[in-house]
């Protein structure tokens, strides 16, 4: 097959494609150097040693392999008996737990949603109501859970109260962003036709605006709902209630089996949580 271009036109190009190859090596392997000299000074601010950690890893290590080891000496399974003393007890704790993050995330979803209409760029009732529903978004999900979880626990006492407010207002926080982006995408026509039909700033939510989304929020809803389920088990090291206190019990007083055993029930609990929410968030988006 003849060459499309003439041995003097065709050199110069391969000439200019090698350059450009090069070129984008030297760029890359420069980027390399640059993020390897970022981390290698974030490590040295903030103090990281990894001799430390090649040197005391084993101790890592070893507190996993303690809470496998019964007080007898036996590995934890072969003694399901001993090793779940506390079954009835920790489940009631881990049903405490999914309940927070159940209520946490419907007070959550439900403040979302108005954050989510009322921040959106496209469909929001005026620039003051947007920048105040945004602020407030912003505050919510800002503040980790425990942070709140402690103040509600000053203000109201150990329990899990202080545990669903702090996963409702973080979870408020998060989901308004998320609600608001997927409201910034939706088709505007039908909100135009309802606008020019006289309709209210709520009509048009009602009628143009939620149908399209609907799908999309409550997917976001059952991811948040994951989450906040991992978060609650995490809230009782404050006193928020769930198994959480239990757990910080166990490991403050160096209760080995126990810890792994409500690990154990804490991971199982996440993973059927995971896979159910997972289903359905496929169902909603395919009906969708």
């Amino acid at each position: 097959m003849p060459a499309l271009l003439e041995p003097a036109r065709l050199g110069p190009l391969l000439a200019q494609v090698e350059e450009a190859r090069l070129a984008a090596r030297r760029r890359a392997l420069a980027g390399g150097a640059l993020l390897l000299a970022l981390v290698l000074l974030s490590a040295w601010v903030a103090e990281v040693r990894p001799a430390l950690l090649w040197e005391r890893g084993d101790r890592f290590l070893g507190y996993f392999d303690r809470t496998l080891t019964l007080d007898t000496g036996a590995r934890a399974w072969t003694d399901p008996g001993e090793w779940f003393w506390g079954l009835d007890r920790w489940l009631a704790q881990l049903g405490d737990t999914l309940l927070m993050a159940y209520v946490g995330t419907v007070l959550g979803a439900l403040g979302g949603f108005a954050l989510g209409l009322l921040g959106a760029a496209n469909t929001g009732p005026g620039a003051a109501a947007r920048f105040a529903a945004r602020r407030v978004a912003e505050f919510g999900r800002t503040v980790p859970e425990i942070v709140f979880a402690l103040v509600f626990v000053i203000a109201f006492g150990l329990g899990p109260l202080a545990g669903v407010l702090a996963i409702a207002i973080h979870s408020a926080g998060a989901l308004g962003k998320l609600f608001a982006e997927v409201v910034e995408n939706i088709d505007m026509k039908p909100v135009e036709g309802a606008r020019a039909a006289g309709a209210s700033w709520a009509q048009v939510a009602r009628f143009a605006v939620v149908p399209q989304v609907l799908a999309g929020f409550a997917s976001y809803a059952l991811l948040r709902l994951e989450v906040n389920v991992r978060g609650a088990a995490v809230l009782g090291f404050v006193g928020a209630g769930g198994i959480g206190q239990d757990l910080v019990e166990a490991v403050r007083k160096f209760y080995y089996a126990d810890v792994s055993a409500i690990l154990l029930l804490i991971v199982l609990a996440v993973t059927l949580m995971d896979l159910a929410t997972s289903a359905l968030r496929r169902r909603l988006l395919g009906a969708a």
